[in-house]
């Protein structure tokens, strides 16, 4: 384990399993460099071909830390770590597969746009309240989640801050399959492992032309972050920032 998350790989699969769940899995930047540089390891490793990102028991991630987002806050910049990741994930080559248990909120929610293949537990439940905070998206969920799941969806979860459950999920298309909480480690590696013993071209070209040109995810991930600089300038946004920081919002 390395800053509370876990690598491990077997039958061509990297598994990413983020474990600090004293803290709700909440994600530091030390932990979105080793989820980064694992991804990165998958990537580049012949050995891998497919990888699968999970959390703990009841708990998937609550998206990044509130003393490092408010140490960013203080910065005035977004955390290049949390940044790092998204760009990493959103540009891989090889097919992720998450494995969802309880709460996914925040990052949490957003990263899930990235991956090929998501199975939630029947308890799962997905946020991600940027406006309500006083935040842009981020991951470029402002463009990824109209894509997904069309613009109302996407404003309902990204503006208004609802909470999708399981079925809600499944029906917009954020999520693939419904298993008992008690059968999601053993469904998302089957789906890892699946796709780990395809011809992996083949996989390779599916996913190019169904995602296409990556720059744009890129792209859009700049502008998010050059926007979380520039609502830090407004007071009001600075406000409703600093009441989410301090759990009030």
């Amino acid at each position: 384990m390395v800053d509370h998350v876990i690598g491990e790989a077997s039958d061509g699969v990297q598994v990413i399993r983020f474990d600090r769940i004293e803290a709700e899995n909440a994600l530091t930047d030390a932990m979105c460099d080793a989820a980064a540089d694992m991804i990165s390891f998958a990537e580049s490793n012949s050995r891998i071909r497919a990888m699968l990102l999970a959390g703990g028991p009841g708990i998937f991630t609550t998206g990044h830390d509130r003393g490092e987002l408010k140490a960013a806050v203080e910065r005035g910049t977004a955390s290049e770590s949390a940044v790092r990741l998204m760009k990493t994930l959103a540009t891989v080559d090889k097919p992720v597969v998450a494995a969802v248990d309880g709460l996914a909120a925040g990052l949490g929610t957003m990263l899930l746009l990235h991956c090929d293949y998501v199975v939630a537990s029947e308890w799962s439940v997905f946020s991600a309240g940027f406006a309500q905070a006083g935040l842009p998206p981020v991951a470029a969920a402002s463009l990824l989640a109209p894509r997904l799941m069309g613009e109302h969806h996407a404003f309902g979860l990204l503006v208004m801050g609802e909470h999708f459950d399981v079925q809600r999920a499944l029906q917009v298309g954020l999520v693939n399959r419904i298993v008992a909480a008690s059968d999601i480690d053993e469904a998302g590696m089957a789906a890892a492992q699946t796709l780990a013993a395809m011809p992996s071209e083949a996989i390779r070209m599916a996913r190019q032309l169904m995602r296409g040109d990556r720059r744009d995810v890129v792209a859009r991930i700049d502008q998010e972050t050059a926007g979380f600089a520039e609502l830090l300038r407004s007071p009001a946004a600075r406000d409703a920032l600093d009441a989410f920081i301090a759990g009030q919002g």
